[in-house]
């Protein structure tokens, strides 16, 4: 009788436990939805995109899991729960690496504005000091409508940051400043082969007429 009620003990306990150890581990699963969306908020996929995939990916695994435990007769989401732990520790660095790109995004944007302007500003001292004539009439002209598609396009970098919008207006003159940076370096070669060719000339000796030869010397009286 005695062995038949601490079976019975025995069983109640087993049959609690794992009632205990089957039950979804909701308000874990609910914290990590949460700093997924979160981290999604502080614009992850735009900065850290990778990152938010990888937690996402996990996520899904996870809710796959849950299922396939809540379909069985002993359900065991210890593993599971594990995996949360991790996924929502994932999901919050997510979050904090998405604000610190962005803000290095933005402080990078700045100072590449403050550069491409001040090329952009040089180049329009440099193309008034740069050799004309046929073809070069025709390359100032090509020269001078780039330098107006740079303009319009650091114009849109500074609206896109201006907006908030920094890894586009990265993208945007980063494109300027490569464009602007070309003409710089094509003006500065320009002018600096017609200075050098005026140095040449200037260098180079005159010609000094041939030296007359010695007259013979009188031949000597006897």
């Amino acid at each position: 009788m005695k062995n038949k009620v601490l079976m019975g003990l025995a069983a109640i306990a087993m049959v609690a436990f794992l009632s205990s150890c089957g039950k979804v581990p909701q308000a874990k699963v609910d914290a990590t939805n949460a700093a997924i969306a979160a981290a999604q908020t502080a614009e992850a996929a735009v900065y850290v995109p990778a990152e938010l995939s990888a937690v996402q990916d996990s996520m899904k695994s996870i809710n796959a899991a849950i299922e396939v435990q809540k379909s069985k007769l002993f359900k065991k989401f210890g593993p599971i729960e594990l995996k949360l732990d991790a996924t929502l520790a994932a999901a919050n660095k997510t979050a904090t690496d998405a604000v610190a790109k962005k803000e290095e995004v933005k402080k990078d944007v700045e100072t590449s504005l403050a550069a491409v302007k001040a090329v952009i500003e040089e180049n329009k001292t440099l193309i008034t000091k740069a050799p004309r004539g046929k073809e070069g009439a025709a390359v100032l002209e090509q020269i001078k409508t780039e330098m107006t598609t740079i303009d319009a396009t650091v114009a849109e970098a500074q609206g896109l940051y201006d907006k908030g919008s920094y890894m586009d207006a990265q993208n945007k003159v980063k494109a300027a400043n490569a464009s602007a940076t070309g003409i710089n370096t094509e003006l500065k070669d320009a002018i600096a082969k017609v200075h050098g060719g005026k140095a040449a000339s200037a260098a180079k000796p005159a010609v000094k007429p041939a030296a007359k030869p010695a007259a013979a010397p009188a031949p000597k009286k006897k």
